[in-house]
């Protein structure tokens, strides 16, 4: 198996993840917060797609979906256009609503079609390549790829414990 290969199917767990969290929940539980000061499944959804929708445009050269294809128009948040949800205060986190599951896993999909699309076309010389010189030692597009998959895992995992604590007794 391939370096390529391996993150093909590494993201695809992303993507099982999102809709395992996802699924049943109406506008209110995707919005619920388990407790005070923490993040609702559909913020943590969200944030995880536009990390990774941000951070691998930037690595592979190209226009974010958020962007390119108006889904900043259909979330309608009313946060700066390139807002990724680092450092959200909880009334950031609030404003993170949808009618809709199908709108956090449309944009998703979208994100993730993206992004096989670019891993399918990787070299491993490609993983080498230097795609941040503002840290030291410089991250290479491997290590990109790693870090926002482990960052999507960390935040899928979030909400799908944040889903198990809303729907317990």
């Amino acid at each position: 198996m391939h370096a390529k290969e391996i993150l093909i199917e590494a993201y695809g767990r992303v993507r099982e993840e999102v809709r395992a969290a996802v699924e049943g929940l109406d506008a209110d539980g995707l919005a619920a917060r388990p407790a005070a000061g923490t993040n609702s499944v559909a913020w943590l959804v969200w944030h995880l797609t536009r990390v990774q929708d941000d951070h691998l445009a930037d690595a592979f050269g190209h226009e974010q979906v958020w962007l390119s294809e108006g889904w900043e128009e259909r979330f309608g948040l009313g946060l700066p256009r390139a807002d990724t949800g680092y450092g959200h205060s909880a009334a950031q986190v609030a404003k993170v609503r949808v009618a809709d599951g199908a709108l956090l896993t449309g944009y998703f999909d979208a994100v993730h079609e993206r992004t096989l699309r670019s891993l399918r076309e990787l070299t491993a010389a490609d993983l080498d390549r230097v795609v941040d010189e503002r840290w030291d030692p410089p991250v290479t597009l491997g290590v990109r790829l790693v870090s926002v998959l482990s960052d999507d895992l960390q935040h899928a995992g979030q909400a799908a414990y944040a889903r198990g604590l809303l729907r317990s007794p």
